[in-house]
C-alpha cells in the first residue's frame, strides 16, 4: 500500500511512524527539529490513518509490508525508523521480518509483549459520534465528554474530524473507525519470536504503564544492543508533553 506521507530536510533518512489514532501532522515540530540536525524526515500515516489508503487488512504484518514498500519506493538506504506506541511495535515488526534494512530503531513507550485490550473506552466514545447528526467539532467533543475524562485525549481524537462531504455538511473520522474497531486486538499482539543486534533506543515515559519493569527483560532477549532512556514527568504521549527531553533522547542515540 502506497502511504501518505510529510517529506523534511535532507540527510540520513528518519522514519517516523505514529501511534493508534495517530497522523503524520502529530510530529510535525520534532521532524522539523530532526531535520535541522542534518536527517532527511519522513512522517508517515499508517494504514487506516490520516491521508493513507483504508484497508480491511489491518495488522502489524501488513503494515511492515507497507513500511518495506515505501522504504524501497524511496529508495532509502540505512533508514533510522522511529516509531510511537502502534507504530512502535510495526517497527519491532519490521525489523524481525526485514532485519538488514535499518540502520538503528527507536522504539516510543511500547514493549514487545502481548497487552490486553485496552481501548475498549475510547472505541466507545468515537462510535458513540453519529456524523449523520454531528455537524461541528463542538457537538462531537460533547459526546466524546460522556466518556472520556481525559481533556488531552480528547483534543487528540478531535484533530481527525474533517469534511468528507462539504456541500452536504457532513463530517467524519479520518482513521477508518470501522476496521479499527473490528481488528482492536491485533494492535495488542505480541512480536514474533527473534533477535536483532541492531542499535535500538527505548524510550518510555515515567508516568506510563506501557513499559514496566518487567518489559526490559524481553527487549534483551529481542534486541540485546538496546539503551533505555525514561523521559521524566511524562506519559504516554511523551514527545508531545516533554518534546525537548524527547528530541535530546533520540539525537544523542542517532548522533
Amino acid at each position: 500500500m502506497k502511504l501518505a506521507y510529510r517529506e523534511f530536510g535532507q540527510g540520513q533518512p528518519l522514519i517516523i511512524l505514529h501511534g493508534l489514532f495517530g497522523q503524520s501532522d502529530n510530529w510535525n515540530t520534532l521532524a522539523k527539529g530532526f531535520s535541522e540536525k542534518e536527517f532527511h524526515v519522513f512522517t508517515l500515516d499508517q494504514r487506516n490513518h490520516g491521508l493513507s489508503p483504508h484497508s480491511d487488512v489491518w495488522n502489524y504484518d501488513v503494515m511492515a509490508d507497507d513500511l518495506k514498500e515505501f522504504i524501497d519506493e524511496h529508495k532509502l538506504v540505512n533508514p533510522i525508523l522511529l516509531g510511537h506506541s502502534m507504530g512502535g511495535k510495526t517497527v519491532m515488526f519490521f525489523e524481525m521480518k526485514y532485519t538488514g534494512v535499518a540502520s538503528k530503531i527507536i522504539i516510543a513507550d511500547i514493549s514487545p509483549r502481548a497487552y490486553d485490550p485496552h481501548h475498549t473506552e475510547v472505541l466507545e466514545a468515537l462510535n458513540a459520534v453519529d456524523f449523520k447528526i454531528i455537524k461541528t467539532r463542538k457537538e462531537a467533543e460533547a459526546i466524546l465528554n460522556n466518556y472520556l475524562s481525559d481533556f488531552g485525549t480528547k483534543q487528540f481524537l478531535l484533530k481527525n474530524i474533517y469534511w468528507r462531504d462539504s456541500e452536504n455538511n457532513l463530517m467524519d473520522w479520518r482513521f477508518n473507525l470501522k476496521v479499527i474497531t473490528s481488528n482492536s486486538n491485533n494492535i495488542c499482539v505480541e512480536v514474533p519470536k527473534g533477535k536483532s543486534d541492531l542499535p535500538t533506543l527505548v524510550v518510555r515515559g515515567e508516568k506510563s504503564n506501557y513499559v514496566i519493569e518487567n518489559d526490559l527483560m524481553g527487549f534483551k532477549r529481542y534486541f540485546p544492543n538496546y539503551k533505555l532512556e525514561t523521559i521524566l514527568d511524562s506519559g504516554h504521549w511523551m514527545h508531545a508533553e516533554k518534546p525537548e527531553g524527547f528530541f535530546e533522547s533520540v539525537i544523542n542515540f542517532i548522533k
